[in-house]
């Protein structure tokens, strides 16, 4: 789940499996059909772009790639790929009309259904670590 920043605009994620904003608590919902696909969108190099994009706010994706210490063309896929997703935006305006990324959440909650069993249903009781 993606919980918005009060101050940014609201805006829905979209995806080809799901749209969902619950407008109660401004949080967007993203849905993945498989772990994989999960692990794919969401891999530790974008977690860490987004990270660092909503925490220094950069002017560019130059800036972007700078923070993270990556290369630029990688990082401008990584932001494509994220916008896509609706997780980041590309606005115009930059310095030089560079394209800034910004993300308009303050967090991203993960929920995980991974059932064990083929025969089990998603609903049933899950595991707990209390």
């Amino acid at each position: 789940m993606l919980t918005r920043s009060p101050r940014r605009s609201r805006r829905s994620i979209q995806t080809a499996e799901a749209d969902e904003l619950d407008e109660s608590d401004e949080r967007a919902v993203l849905q993945f059909g498989t772990y994989d696909a999960l692990v794919d969108s969401l891999t530790p190099l974008r977690l860490d772009l987004i990270q660092a994009i909503a925490k220094e706010r950069p002017s560019s994706m130059r800036e972007a790639a700078r923070l993270v210490d990556r290369d630029v063309s990688d990082v401008h896929a990584d932001l494509k790929q994220l916008e896509v997703l609706g997780i980041l935006e590309l606005k115009e305006g930059g310095p030089g009309g560079a394209i800034r990324p910004v993300v308009p959440f303050d967090k991203i909650e993960m929920h995980i259904d991974y059932p064990l069993l083929d025969d089990v249903d998603v609903d049933s009781t899950p595991a707990s670590a209390d």
